[in-house]
């Protein structure tokens, strides 16, 4: 391959997106230098590196944190050609100025797709993606905490909060926050190999094949619908976490039929009764790890449980953690 202005030609193109708006800075420049890295790490092995890195946007400066940080990109969208990796950093809890304020980079990014571009979003660059509409019967996760709201905003998306990383024909989604460091890694190893990302994980000191964000969701429950009665049954069940409910009579006490009482629960909530119930209890059970010296079987009982295997089974589907190994994680350590 021959050099051109620094860079190798016939490299891949990889384009981090630069958003108008503020945003998130971290997601950028993180995501820039472990790419970085990767592409350095192969230049000392001998191999050439992989990915021309740029940043990408519609400007020629955004700024961040209220002005004390500004990023300047590299390229407007207008100039790629075509790419062969976008990602979309994440847009903090402004996603709804994002989205107005970027049609243009949304537009770009469809394109850039339909081309053979692979796309990954992170945290809540989810909503970005999913403006573009190529999220549409598709997997996707972003973080726990905006879950109703892009659930509202983007109904055709199979959303999959618990898990860390979607991969998807050609389309990568992540949880909230720093998880975007397990993506980038994700994706060192994709592109690269496993051991530039093995390298890549033990220089940025990133844990590796982590699956999951379920341990570090927070519970919360649905209730902005306009169901009444379904509000008042999510009500009762976390008022009663001591006891176990039974689905048949807490419906007929609303004077609603089994079928048509789940029917609604899941249209109000996105869960089933049952499965609202499970992560009520488990949440209780999580902050009681997180802020007590109660033993397992204590927290248990509290929670309405009796069975050692059920509870256990139950908080490891909801968390990806067992009571015991989220217990000696998160709670209070003996002195």
């Amino acid at each position: 391959m021959d050099r051109r202005n620094g860079y190798l030609y016939g490299m891949k193109e990889l384009c981090i997106v630069v958003p108008e708006g503020e945003n998130n800075l971290s997601s950028i420049t993180g995501t820039f230098e472990i790419f970085q890295k990767a592409n350095g790490y192969r230049e000392a092995t001998g191999a050439e590196p992989l990915f021309r890195v740029r940043l990408v946007g519609t400007s020629a400066a955004v700024g961040f944190n209220g002005g004390l940080f500004s990023v300047k990109p590299d390229a407007h969208i207008s100039e790629i050609g075509k790419a062969d990796l976008v990602i979309i950093p994440s847009l903090n809890h402004n996603y709804q100025q994002a989205l107005a304020g970027n049609d243009a980079l949304v537009k770009w990014l469809q394109q850039q797709y339909q081309q053979g571009a692979a796309i990954a979003s992170i945290c809540t660059g989810a909503f970005m993606l999913a403006a573009t509409g190529l999220l549409d019967g598709r997997r996707c996760s972003t973080h726990w905490s905006v879950t109703e709201n892009f659930r509202t905003m983007f109904p055709k998306v199979h959303l999959q909060t618990d898990h860390l990383i979607t991969d998807e024909h050609g389309i990568y989604t992540n949880g909230g926050a720093y998880s975007f460091l397990n993506l980038v890694i994700y994706l060192v190893e994709k592109y690269y190999d496993r051991e530039t990302a093995l390298y890549c994980s033990k220089v940025f000191q990133v844990e590796m094949d982590r699956k999951v964000q379920s341990e570090f969701r927070i519970f919360s429950g649905q209730k902005t619908h306009g169901d009444e009665v379904i509000r008042e049954a999510q009500t009762y069940i976390e008022e009663h976490l001591d006891e176990r409910i039974s689905i048949e009579t807490l419906s007929s006490g609303f004077h609603v039929g089994r079928r048509n009482f789940d029917r609604r629960f899941i249209k109000a909530t996105g869960n089933t009764p049952i499965e609202y119930a499970q992560r009520v209890k488990v949440e209780a059970a999580k902050k009681a790890f997180e802020t007590n010296r109660k033993t397992v079987n204590e927290v248990m009982y509290e929670v309405g449980y009796s069975d050692v295997k059920a509870f256990r089974e139950v908080f490891r589907k909801v968390t990806g953690m067992s009571p015991l190994a989220y217990k000696g994680r998160y709670g209070i350590s003996v002195s």
